[in-house]
């Protein structure tokens, strides 16, 4: 996927312009440099993922570009830091293609809420199927979506946008936001 077919992709799903996000699971940035499109001058996102190669890349892409993307190499499945940001929360989140490869997707959930300041939003873009395979262990098909995030302290998702996967099935867009008053980031 392109940045600018990612670019589309996201463009219900992110309420308006600026703000503080996360790419969690950013890889390369194709996602990332969708959110520097929609979030434009003054937005800072944070581009956290494990592979330190690919976030090198991220970084000369985004100094070449002017966009404040700071990468973080972390596993987002477990507590980690995010440079300046100590007691603030995050305007949003977004999770492109990463929820599928956690076991336990509402503890990982319930944990990076807490990092959402209250109506703060959560994107995510994943496959609409049932069973998992090698590239998708642990799909999250929209039925079963609702009940899953409102496990985790978000509102009803709404779905923004879909589209054929080049490997089956469709790929969504979901939006959901944080609801009530956030615990302690961990």
């Amino acid at each position: 996927m392109t940045p600018a077919e990612a670019a589309a992709l996201l463009e219900a799903a992110i309420p308006k312009p600026g703000g503080t996000w996360a790419d969690l699971g950013a890889g390369e940035g194709v996602f990332t440099r969708a959110l520097v499109h929609h979030l434009g001058e003054g937005a800072r996102i944070y581009a956290v993922d494990r592979d330190a190669r690919a976030l090198d890349e991220l970084a000369r892409w985004s100094a070449g570009a002017g966009a404040d993307v700071v990468t973080v190499k972390a596993d987002f499945t477990q507590p980690f830091e995010l440079p300046g940001l100590r007691d603030e929360r995050l305007d949003g989140i977004l999770l492109a293609n990463a929820l599928h490869f956690v076991r336990d997707p509402e503890r990982v959930l319930e944990r990076l809420g807490d990092r959402l300041r209250p109506g703060g939003r959560l994107v995510l873009v994943e496959y609409d199927r049932r069973r998992g395979n090698p590239w998708v262990p642990h799909p999250i098909p929209i039925a079963r979506l609702p009940a899953l995030l409102a496990a985790a302290g978000f509102s009803e998702p709404r779905i923004t946008a879909t589209r054929p996967s080049r490997y089956g099935g469709n790929v969504y867009v979901a939006a959901a936001d944080r609801r009530g008053h956030p615990r302690a980031v961990s």
